[in-house]
């Protein structure tokens, strides 16, 4: 038998020791959260996906009577700016829940969000930095693979 030891690193961040850069990401993700289709769960969920050439792409959480036929904010961002841009690699991607008006803690991205980011990172064969932002904190990861990091590639 042989043990696998992980070390995953996150940097957390007051709000105001983000860059300028981060910040106004962060900035477009809450705009997109308080834009989001979320009628059942009142859970808003905006993303901000940053591209190489500074082109910021947003997405928000579109829900449906018919669950599951709704989508995350981070695939919508993320689909949006490989359908709009397709040769422009992603290099980050910011995401914020709103509910009742009100920034929540910072969240992290559900499996399916995970998955579509880590095969965006393969896809142009470099690393997207994640911001799960909070009301007062936010959580960085350097690479989807901190978020999954015994993950199916191909």
């Amino acid at each position: 038998m042989e043990n696998i030891n992980l070390e995953l690193i996150f940097q957390r961040l007051k709000t105001e020791d983000l860059s300028l850069e981060d910040r106004s990401l962060r900035k477009v993700a809450i705009q997109a959260a308080l834009r989001a289709y979320a009628p059942y769960s009142h859970f808003k969920v905006g993303a901000a996906v940053l591209l190489s050439d500074g082109t910021v792409v947003e997405g928000n959480n579109q829900e449906n009577a018919a669950y599951p036929s709704g989508l995350c904010a981070e695939r919508v961002a993320l689909f949006a700016a490989g359908a709009s841009f397709p040769e422009r690699p992603v290099q980050a991607i910011a995401l914020i829940a709103v509910r009742n008006g009100t920034v929540q803690s910072a969240l992290a991205p559900c499996g399916a969000c995970r998955q579509v980011m880590l095969e965006t990172e393969q896809r142009y064969g470099q690393p997207i930095r994640i911001l799960m932002c909070g009301d007062e904190t936010t959580i960085i990861a350097q690479s989807v693979k901190d978020l999954l990091p015994l993950s199916f590639e191909f």
